[in-house]
């Protein structure tokens, strides 16, 4: 089965390694461990006269995270064996972007104009940048998407959800 999407290293370099990742990922883990350790010692870590204390098994869980975040981070960036293969090129970067930046903009967008006015933009936008839908189909669908769930939840569902902060949909008596 052939790559659907070709490209040579020369012609996309490599932004980050494997390597790179696992070392990053090693160093989350660990601070995640961390915390652990520490508030499983305010809890109280130790063995009491009745037993093993609240942050007793927490705190040798973030233990084993800890060394274990120590051992991926050794094998990334020390051993002869680490993966220094290409964990993202640009083209592939190009592509998480162009999907990770207008969501980030949507939620964003959620706390100034609500869900129901962000998402029928949000929908109509990705449906003529990324889909080529033509403008009008692609307006109308976020529309009618949009006041599909704002029927279903507002009305059938007596769920409100978030307005924003300038309540667009003010008008409605939502």
């Amino acid at each position: 089965m052939s790559d659907p999407h070709p490209h040579d290293a020369e012609e996309s370099p490599a932004v980050v390694k494997n390597n790179t990742m696992d070392a990053i990922v090693a160093v989350i883990l660990f601070v995640i461990g961390a915390v652990v350790i520490v508030e499983a010692q305010r809890l109280g870590a130790g063995w009491t006269d009745d037993g093993p204390g609240s942050g007793y098994f927490p705190f040798y869980i973030g233990l084993i995270v800890c060394f274990s975040a120590l051992g991926i981070f050794y094998q990334a960036m020390f051993s002869k064996a680490r993966d220094t293969g290409v964990f993202v090129d640009r083209e592939q970067l190009g592509r998480v972007a162009q999907v990770l930046l207008p969501a980030a903009v949507f939620v964003l967008a959620i706390v100034f104009v609500g869900i129901y006015v962000a998402a029928a933009i949000y929908i109509a936008l990705f449906m003529i940048v990324l889909g080529k839908y033509p403008r009008g189909k692609s307006v109308f669908l976020g529309f009618v998407v949009s006041a599909f769930f704002f029927v279903m939840f507002e009305v059938w569902f007596k769920v409100p959800l978030y307005k924003g902060s300038l309540a667009p949909l003010s008008f409605l008596g939502y």
